[in-house]
């Protein structure tokens, strides 16, 4: 018992964990109970277990075990941590439960893997489980066998994968235990259920009995599939819908029963086989041999060997060329059709791997199908069936449309037949108009064939497509077909089963049917995507592919047919029949009259009619063959044939006007088209007809016409109408080829002015079409071609004008109107497609002989190299080649791994030629030619790396990215463990997959191996993977990479799950429609025609689809998106165009010039918009790590991309483009413009600061100067702004900018570094030096030794203008790590190393070596020598630097900053250092001196020069007064006293404190805490040492301000804050009372508290003190006492008036505010209680300002608004007031009044006078106390201003230099007047010396006028010049006097004497100064009496010139000795 007693006092996790079983036992029962009763899944106490579950489950007691199973199921079902312990925890089970004799035991370990499953982790448990089976335990084998069943029934086969489970089936049927196989037989079961048929084939090799018993459990089995009934913690929403189900008894979707049965493809379960290698070895020989038995041989060697459903990739090139020869050439029929099944079993073996195959073999199959016999066509059926599975109807298109003109009937059926089949699998989507379209133009003609099979074939294809894509997308291509036709093409489509809604049995259709595309080449899934891909190569695509309903629409450029009602012709009995009808009886019958003025007249009402007729009713065939009616068109009456027209024009435009009805009329047009009188209205009528039935059409049978004629007048005519016509209407789908035709027709004529109008018509052309179509024309004469040129130079630079005409849709097109922005793409894309399909193109296939292909192979390399000079000569002279380029390719690609590498590049060289040679046909060979492309980036050099790339790049243009990113190949390429290879491959998919909308999902493939790149040894392999991962992610989506980074191992899941995290946070958008235009072109240079269809989809398709519906052509008129927004706004359509335009269309027109004069309006805006709290935003969102940190050594295109979106919310768009242009001209302009607007848009500038400075640090990285230098301009001047300001940057900022900045400090050009400089000067201004010190201290640690150097220079400075308190963290730390750089082996940075020590030095004396460390002997020497050095040069070298260098370096608030010090012992020193203070003040003021003083003579001059530079001379100051100084000097020892008196400047133990002070407080207003409170303490420790106290003088508004800010910081942030420890607020609040008691303990600080300052302080502690959270935390009401202690404090010590005044002002706004009636309670209780005070500070207090506040107070609340508050204390507070107040004063409070401007404003004035009166004491108790004599004076004065005016005013006089002897006057008149006037509060505030001066110059007075001795004062004032009194009689001064008149010289020189009063003594400091005093006063006497010009009285002198300084020196030279 005593053990058990032991551990039951343990914790349960350490009972888990007890060596006695019982104790474990006990433990798992506890834990159960816990694990249960824990409600928080993410609770801490979680955590404790996640190391023990394991062993709750392998625990060696079988009883204990048990239990802890249960515990451990309760732990995985409730803790959310659980899935980290899944691979541990199922390895347990399967190891040490499932081989346990208890089933309760077996169960729980069951129970335990489905739960880790449920948590998404059943790849992890299927694994273990796998391994579980290769255990020689039979119980542990069948136990899992059993766990993967019951997983599989209960999860379905979507969450189980089933290929590593089928895959062990066959083995464990091989099992010698019966337990084994019967419960694998269960299992097979089971899967079956799933996957039906699929299992059939991995299981073909088992044994036959145990298959037969398969068979029949199979078929006992239900159809129905079976359903998931449980579900994993994601799918909760599925488990929903089931329950649902479930409880209603409904049965599921058969929507998800076809998903589950369609989820595993057979094909994916089976084993990949090599037959490569098992292939015999003679076999190529056999195949070549003569004998065809010889030959059937091999090929049934072959046969055998590819029956394996599934083979291994390889190289099967050379095999299938030899299928393919026997198939093509073989006479022997019996071995075609053994070889046409060879193909389809290899096609099937290798799916879409067979795909870079496809385009040899199809050719040739297709040919073969002249073939009649049954067994042979089958066998090329089935052949060419399989390879289409493998690639795309895009890619094999080309090989498809050759041979369906072919003569022999069987081919076209055949072909024709095979794409019936194609179309079966494919759906609207996956078959685009694009590739559609030319396969219904073969079609359609083979429907006329003769032969009747053949037509039957095509009207089958043609019904197959109809039913795949819907009857409104294939109609426009059957326009020419009659009704019959048509109807039998529909009769077709009904019949037709589409492979993917067709249920099937057999092997092939249910692999067609599955749907994961990455799994296999799916019948439907295919070939749609590489048609996709296909279409995105040309400019016909980029919004379309987003968009593939678009295919379903009927309006195509060449098909307009469909907006158009479909007329039979009519007989001319019809036409007149329907005319009549409708015409005037009258009319119809003077149609023929021979009489032309009836004719005429007939016109007219025939115009009538036509004009009221309702468009529905009108027969416009019928009115037209009217108008035809004789004469027709031969009219002679140029009159009535004008009307004709006009009449045709109209019934054009108002009537359903079909191509039948314009055939009837155009004839007679084109033959008027060139009269002189109608050749207008001719053109009217042939627009009108082109609105109607489309321009392309009316075009082509226009020209068609004027060219059959001879006429060359109509020709030119028609060619100018043309020319008008392609404006108005665009260019969207021209007949280009025909026109090309026609035109060189027309520039062949005689007649010049066809010829011009050819010409012309060419510039038009042109202006879509671009430079290709020069090509077209490069046969012609060189005079014409030149012609040809001039024109096309005029059309350079401009755009095609906006369409203003657009084709008119039919009453049946209207409900298509929502497919029109896609139709209209596809038109213009069309147009892209025949540019550079209609180029001729040369056959070069029989030019690549089988010569020069063994050439290309030659072992020789010279042969080789002759190969590829003859191929690259070739496809040079072809210039533009078709598809077909024979066995080039596989020659070609074995060049690419040729050893010698300068083959390898020109094979690059020549695939390049075949890039733009082929154009975008190059996609069929894409994986022949492309992959092997990207084999050669892995090459180890560089310039083979680089072509390889170019080469690459210039194929993507041709094809697009899909062709490269299907299938498996680049998966392989980047399995190559080659760096090279995956860093190239990397960044080129980085890059292009940014472009992309969308991707195959073939991609998935090489994810696992980006992850595994991700962890490559090599870092620039990582870095490009890491860079690459978020634009996968773009693509793929997290989910997807998440997944994918689950079946990592666990070290690697854990890192690529944080960088998916990290990517996850700056992923791109995907991009808008535009983005993949720039995949579509074939040339390097884009055609502009190409350019120009891509605009619509980029612009109007995505900004306003109703504006591209309108502009049908008009995506060709404008130019491509472009970087460079000036000059697409510079490019418009001439002014005449656009009125037009607007005229014609409305807004559609006027569209171009609103956007130009928006972005004109843009430009003159604001540059920057001012969002408020953005900046905020950021900063936290970076803090979240939402976005990427900006930290990087080169910038990379994420950061770029993140600032860019940053920037696009508060940066004018127009600005955003310049900042990030690729010209960097246009850098410096945005900077100009930048540099213009700072001053006007500061506000706005400053709350973008931070992308302001990150975009510079961009800059930084640049290597062009010119930015360089324009960037620093900048900076220079935005911190010169911000300093103005007051603004100071934040933590965020800086972190972004210094560490660049500090970059270029190391710049070798010195313009650069010097301005570099100085920014990091201007910086401390705006950003405390301590921050900047630990920036320049990474700085040295750069590899640029400038950059060492320059830094190391940069923190002497610092250390000199700021101390040694500058030095962050520490100054021991940093001075060891600058130490270090004196041995380092750079001079510069050696002397920069020394030159900062040497600054600490000067500042902290020997203490430096204490600070450096150890130093070797070597760098040791070398810094004493320094040292030394530098004492003899410091007094000098510490005032010459320049004015502006000292501007540089001076802290803002302490102008002497900068000067070296010297350690305290050294004595001369200090007074050198006091005396070049004054030499600098001396000269600063150098410039009003120099006027008002006149010059001494030399010889009378202190040689202050020599002063400085000796020191042994440097005590000898001769002195010019005979006074004994010795009994002065004698006591007082100059080392000991360090008076705080002396100004803060000199303190030795601070280089600057009063910046040091500064720094401190800014800390006090921090948002970390623990900054604040160490700020605070320091604060604290000096205001504790009554020495040290008064150096807070000056700054006692600054603490403040920074103590309430730190105060509304707690309360609206840190109190908020959940995270921060309450206990710190506390310490903080603590240490604010403390100070706050401090600092109103000491009074002369208290009183310099302001009066804005002292209301904002009170507000902060009445908030505190009210604020209910304080209490609730522990200590809190200790704290809410303290407070009102201090709240007392300050009252009682601060200034009164001050402190009434603010609490005035705070009462007011409480009052006006909706603060809370408690606020206003305790700020009326601080009044009552400064009221209390009144009796003793009445005297003190400024009555005048606290009169003003009361009267603006009762001006806000006049009496009536006060009584309206619910509490009338403010009243009575108010009155309580001013009656005290009058009590005090008595009527004299009337005379305070002087302040208010208007007293009529407030009751103010007439409340005081009835308190005055009713108090019955009009003198008050403080009334004049003066005789009655002075009584009318005294009111005389009141009247003037009151008594503190006056005295004001006279203290004013005594402070001026020319005043201060009637100033003195009038103060000692005014005493006698008012013998009792308080002069205190004048004098409080005071120098002593001052007040000592005044009351001297009060008894010499007073002695004047009593005739005593006169003493002459001085008449120079403290404010601007030094007091200088002599006694006639040498009477002594005392030292104090001397040191006032320190005081002087440093208010005359504008520093602030910040000490309070001095001790009785003065110390040695203030008896030198003294001195200097005093030798300045005496010569400035001497000068006043012996310069003739000096209008000074003379003054009586003890002694000559020369014996005061001989005096002087000797007794200087007795206190130096003193000293000494």
């Amino acid at each position: 018992m005593g053990d058990d007693s032991e551990w039951m006092k343990l914790p349960v996790d350490q009972k888990c964990e007890h060596k006695v079983w019982k104790a474990r036992l006990n433990g798992y029962e506890e834990a159960l109970k816990l694990f249960q009763r824990i409600e928080d899944e993410k609770s801490p106490e979680w955590g404790k277990y996640l190391g023990l579950i394991k062993k709750f489950v392998t625990d060696s007691n079988v009883v204990a075990q048990l239990k802890g199973l249960e515990a451990a199921l309760a732990f995985i079902e409730n803790a959310h941590v659980a899935g980290k312990t899944t691979g541990e925890v199922v390895s347990g089970v399967v190891t040490k439960v499932f081989n346990q004799p208890k089933a309760r035991a077996k169960e729980l370990g069951m129970d335990i893997c489905l739960m880790y499953i449920e948590m998404e982790k059943g790849e992890v448990v299927q694994e273990e489980l796998l391994k579980g089976l290769e255990n020689k335990n039979p119980k542990i084998v069948v136990a899992c066998i059993e766990t993967l069943r019951r997983a599989l029934s209960e999860f379905g086969s979507k969450i189980v994968t089933l290929k590593p489970v089928v895959k062990i089936l066959s083995k464990q049927f091989e099992s010698r235990e019966k337990a084994v196989r019967d419960e694998v037989k269960l299992l097979s079961v089971e899967i079956y259920k799933w996957i039906r048929d699929a299992l059939r084939p991995p299981l073909q090799n088992i044994n036959s009995v145990q298959l037969k018993e398969l068979e029949e459990e199979w078929a006992k089995l239900p159809s129905s599939p079976p359903k998931q009934t449980r579900f994993l913690r994601s799918q909760q929403d599925l488990k929903a819908k089931f329950e649902h189900h479930q409880a209603q008894g409904e049965p599921s979707d058969g929507e998800d029963e076809a998903d589950t049965v369609a989820a595993v493809d057979a094909y994916e379960l089976l084993e990949a086989v090599d037959i490569l290698s098992k292939m015999p070895k003679d076999f190529y020989d056999k195949i070549e041999a003569k004998k065809w038995q010889e030959r059937k041989e091999a090929l049934e060697a072959i046969e055998t060997l590819i029956k394996n459903p599934k083979l291994e990739n390889g190289d099967y090139g050379d095999l299938v060329r030899a299928l393919k020869k026997v198939v093509g050439k073989d006479a022997n029929v019996m071995l075609v059709t053994l070889a046409a099944k060879c193909l389809a079993a290899l096609a099937s073996g290798l799916r879409k791997k067979f795909g870079t195959y496809a385009g040899q073999v199809v050719p040739t199959i297709l040919e073969k199908f002249k073939e009649k016999k049954p067994l042979v066509v089958q066998a090329l059926q089935e052949a060419i069936d399989a390879i289409f599975l493998t690639t795309t109807l895009q890619n094999l298109s080309e090989d498809i449309l050759a041979v369906m003109d072919n003569k022999n009937p069987s081919i076209k059926q055949q072909t024709s037949l095979f794409l019936a089949r194609s179309f079966r699998h494919c759906t609207h989507t996956t078959l685009p108009k694009s590739v559609l379209k030319p396969f219904c133009a073969a079609l359609v003609k083979q429907v006329n064939d003769s032969a009747p099979e053949v037509r039957d074939a095509a009207f089958e294809a043609l019904g197959t497509a109809m039913k795949v894509v819907g009857e409104k997308a294939v109609n426009p291509f059957l326009s020419d077909l009659d009704k019959l036709k048509l109807e039998k093409i529909k009769e077709s489509a009904d019949k037709v089963e589409l492979a993917g809604k067709k249920g099937a049995g057999g092997e092939k259709k249910p692999a067609a049917k599955a749907p994961p595309p990455a799994e296999a080449p799916t019948k439907c899934s295919a070939p749609p995507r590489k048609a996709q891909a296909a279409a995105s190569k040309s400019s016909a695509v980029p919004s379309k592919k987003g968009k593939p309903a678009s295919t379903a629409g009927g309006k195509s450029k060449k098909a307009p047919e469909s907006k158009d009602v479909i007329e039979t012709e009519l007989s001319a009995e019809a036409c007149e029949e329907k005319a009549a009808g409708v015409l005037p009886a009258s009319c119809m019958q003077q149609l023929d009259s021979a009489n032309w003025k009836e004719r005429l007249a007939c016109m007219e009402e025939f115009q009538r009619a036509v004009e009221t007729m309702d468009k529905a009713d009108m027969p416009c065939q019928a009115l037209v063959r009217m108008l035809a009616k004789k004469p027709g068109w031969k009219e002679t009456n140029f009159q009535v044939m004008q009307m004709k027209l006009h009449i045709v024009a109209l019934i054009a435009q108002r009537g359903q006007f079909s191509k039948t009805s314009a055939s009837v009329v155009l004839d007679g047009l084109v033959d008027k088209v060139g009269d002189v009188k109608c050749g207008g209205n001719a053109k009217e009528g042939l627009t009108a007809i082109g609105v109607a039935c489309s321009l392309p059409w009316t075009a082509e049978q226009v020209v068609s016409i004027a060219f059959a004629q001879k006429n060359p007048k109509n020709q030119a005519e028609t060619l100018n109408w043309l020319d008008n016509a392609m404006k108005e209407f665009g260019f969207a789908g021209i007949n280009v080829k025909g026109f090309i035709n026609n035109v060189k027709t027309a520039l062949g004529a005689t007649n010049p002015a066809v010829r011009t109008a050819a010409i012309t018509l060419l510039g038009v052309m042109y202006l879509y079409m671009g430079a290709p179509l020069r090509m077209f024309f490069e046969d012609e004469k060189p005079a014409l071609l030149s012609q040809i040129d001039v024109q096309f130079e005029k059309m350079q630079g401009q755009s095609p004008p906006a369409p203003i005409r657009f084709t008119k849709k039919s009453a049946s097109a209207e409900d298509e109107e929502g497919d029109e922005a896609e139709e209209q793409e596809e038109d213009v894309g069309g147009g892209a497609i025949d540019i550079i399909d209609l180029l001729p193109r040369t056959d070069i296939c029989d030019k690549i002989t089988s010569d020069l292909v063994s050439k290309i192979g030659d072992k020789n390399w010279k042969i080789r190299k002759e190969g590829l000079d003859e191929t690259a000569a070739i496809i040079s002279e072809a210039k533009f080649i078709t598809t077909s380029i024979g066995d080039l390719p596989l020659a070609l690609k074995a060049r690419l791994s040729d050893s010698n590498k300068i083959l390898v590049q020109q094979t690059l060289t020549i695939l390049q030629q075949l890039a733009a040679a082929m154009g975008p046909g190059l996609k069929q060979h894409v994986k022949t030619l492309g992959m092997p492309i990207i084999t050669v980036l892995g090459d180890s050099k560089v310039n083979v790396r680089a072509a390889a790339m170019s080469t690459l790049q210039a194929w993507v243009e041709q094809t697009g990215m899909k062709e490269w990113l299907e299938g498996e190949d680049l998966s392989e390429e980047l399995k190559r463990e080659n760096p090279f290879l995956r860093q190239e491959v990397l960044g080129w998919l980085a890059e292009k997959l940014l472009t992309l909308r969308t991707v195959p999902a073939d991609l998935m493939l090489c994810v696992p191996l980006l992850y595994a790149c991700l962890e490559d040894r090599n870092g620039d392999v990582r870095k490009k993977a890491q860079d690459a991962l978020p634009t996968f992610m773009m693509q793929l989506g997290h989910d997807k990479m998440d997944k994918a980074a689950g079946k990592l191992k666990a070290a690697s899941r854990d890192l690529v799950v944080a960088m998916l995290e990290k990517a996850r946070a700056v992923m791109p958008d995907k991009p808008a429609a535009a983005a993949k235009a720039g995949g579509g072109k074939g040339s390097a240079e884009p055609s502009r025609a190409a350019s120009a269809c891509r605009q619509p989809a980029g612009e109007d398709a995505v900004d306003s689809k109703p504006e591209v519906k309108k502009i049908r052509g008009g995506a060709a008129t404008k130019k491509p998106p472009s970087k460079d927004n000036d000059s697409n706004a510079n490019k418009k359509p001439p002014s005449k165009g656009k009125a037009a335009a607007s005229s014609q269309q409305g807004p559609a027109g006027k569209k171009p010039a609103a956007k130009t004069q928006k972005d004109e309006e843009d430009k003159s805006g604001p540059i920057f918009v001012l969002i408020p709290n953005a900046k905020e935003q950021r900063i936290k969102e970076e803090k979240q790590l939402k976005i990427l940190k900006w930290n990087f050594n080169t910038p990379r295109d994420e950061y770029l991309e993140q600032l860019k979106a940053q920037m696009s919310t508060c940066f004018a768009k127009w600005l955003q483009d310049e900042l990030f242009h690729f010209d960097f001209q246009r850098h410096v302009k945005a900077i100009g413009v930048m540099i213009e607007r700072m001053e006007s848009e500061s506000d706005a500038t400053i709350s973008c600061l931070d992308l302001i400075l990150k975009w510079f640090t961009l800059r930084f990285f640049d290597t062009n100067t010119t930015v360089l230098m324009k960037v620093l301009e900048y900076l220079k001047l935005l911190f010169a702004m911000l300093n103005r300001e007051d603004y100071h940057l934040t933590e965020y900022e800086a972190n972004s900018f210094v560490p660049y900045l500090i970059l270029k400090v190391g710049e070798p050009k010195d313009g650069v570094r010097k301005d570099v400089r100085g920014i990091l000067a201007m910086l401390c201004k705006v950003y405390p030096a301590s921050k900047v010190f630990p920036f320049l201290m990474e700085g040295t640690k750069s590899k640029n030794s400038k950059q060492r150097a320059e830094c190391l220079e940069e923190l002497g400075c610092l250390i000199e203008g700021y101390g040694m308190n500058v030095c962050q963290p520490t100054p021991a730390k940093s001075l060891k790590e600058i130490a270090v750089h004196i041995g380092d082996r750079d001079t510069s940075v050696r002397n920069a190393a020394l030159n900062t020590v040497v600054a600490v030095y000067n500042v902290s004396g020997d203490q430096v070596y204490k600070l450096i460390g150890n130093l070797s002997e070597k760098d040791m020497s070398m810094l004493e020598e320094r040292i030394k050095r530098s004492a003899k040069k410091a007094a000098a070298a510490s005032v010459k630097p320049s004015a502006a260098e000292r501007t540089q370096r001076e802290p803002p608030a302490n102008p002497n900053a900068t000067f070296r010090r010297k350690p305290a012992q050294e004595d001369p020193n200090k007074l050198k250092i006091m005396y070049c203070t004054y030499r600098i003040q001396a000269r600063q003021n150098a410039q009003h001196s120099e006027s008002s003083h006149p010059s001494i003579p030399k010889e009378f001059q202190l040689d202050l020069d020599m002063i400085e530079m000796d020191q042994s001379r440097v005590c000898e100051l001769p002195d010019l007064v005979q006074h004994k100084l010795d009994g002065l000097l004698e006591p007082i020892k100059i080392p000991e006293p360090k008076m705080r008196s002396v100004s803060p400047h000199y303190d030795d133990l601070h280089n600057s404190t009063a910046s040091t002070i500064n720094f401190v407080i800014s800390q006090v207003a921090s948002g970390d805490i623990n900054n604040s409170i160490q700020a605070l303490a320091q604060i604290d420790e000096v205001l504790r040492q009554q020495d040290k106290a008064e150096v807070m003088s000056g700054h006692i508004d600054q603490f403040l301000i920074a103590t309430f800010m730190q105060l509304r910081l707690i309360y609206s942030t840190h109190m908020a804050d959940d995270r921060l420890d309450k206990r710190d607020i506390i310490k903080l609040y603590s240490c604010i009372i403390g100070n706050m008691l401090s600092l109103f303990s000491i009074e002369s600080l208290a009183r310099e508290a302001s009066t804005g300052v002292l209301k904002d302080l009170m507000h902060g502690l009445i908030t505190m003190m009210l604020d209910a959270r304080v209490e609730d935390i522990l200590d809190g009401q200790q704290v809410i006492r303290s407070v009102n202690l201090m709240v007392t404090r300050v009252l009682e010590k601060s200034d009164q008036t001050n402190m009434m005044s603010a609490l005035l002002v705070l009462l007011q706004d409480s009052l006006a505010t909706t603060t809370p009636p408690l606020f206003s309670e305790l700020v009326m209780k601080c009044l009552w209680r400064m009221m209390r005070f009144l009796p003793e500070s009445i005297n003190t207090i400024n009555l005048d300002r606290i009169l003003l506040d009361v009267h603006l107070f009762m001006k806000a609340f006049p009496k009536e608004k006060l009584k309206q508050l619910k509490s009338d204390v403010p009243h009575r507070t108010l009155k309580t007031l001013l009656h005290t107040l009058c009590k005090l004063t008595g009527a004299k409070i009337l005379d305070h009044l002087s302040m208010i401007e208007n007293r009529n404003e407030s009751e103010l004035e007439a409340h005081l006078r009835r308190v005055v009166k009713h108090s019955g004491n009009l003198s008050g108790q403080k009334s004049d106390r003066g005789n009655e004599k002075s009584g009318l004076r005294t009111e005389d004065r009141m009247s003037k201003g009151n008594v503190s005016d006056i005295l004001s005013e006279i203290f004013k006089k005594i402070g001026s230099k020319e005043n201060t002897k009637e100033g003195l006057t009038e103060l000692y008149e005014y005493k006698q007047n008012y013998s009792d006037a308080d002069l205190e509060p004048f004098l409080k505030n005071t120098s002593q010396f001052f007040q000592s001066y005044v009351e001297r110059g009060l008894r010499m007075i007073e002695s004047e006028r009593e005739g005593k001795a006169r003493i002459q004062t001085s008449t120079v004032i403290p404010q601007h010049g030094v007091d200088f009194s002599v006694s006639s009689n040498c009477e002594e001064l005392k030292p104090a006097v001397y040191y006032e008149r320190l005081k002087i010289l440093r208010q005359r020189q504008g520093l602030e004497n910040t000490s309070r009063q001095g001790p009785a003594v003065a110390s040695s400091t203030d008896m030198l100064h003294s001195k200097l005093s005093q030798l300045k006063e005496s010569r400035e006497l001497y000068q006043q009496e012996h310069n003739p010009h000096s209008h000074s009285p003379t003054h009586p002198r003890s002694a000559s010139p020369a014996a005061n300084l001989d005096d002087l020196k000797k007794r200087l030279e007795k206190i130096k000795s003193k000293k000494q």
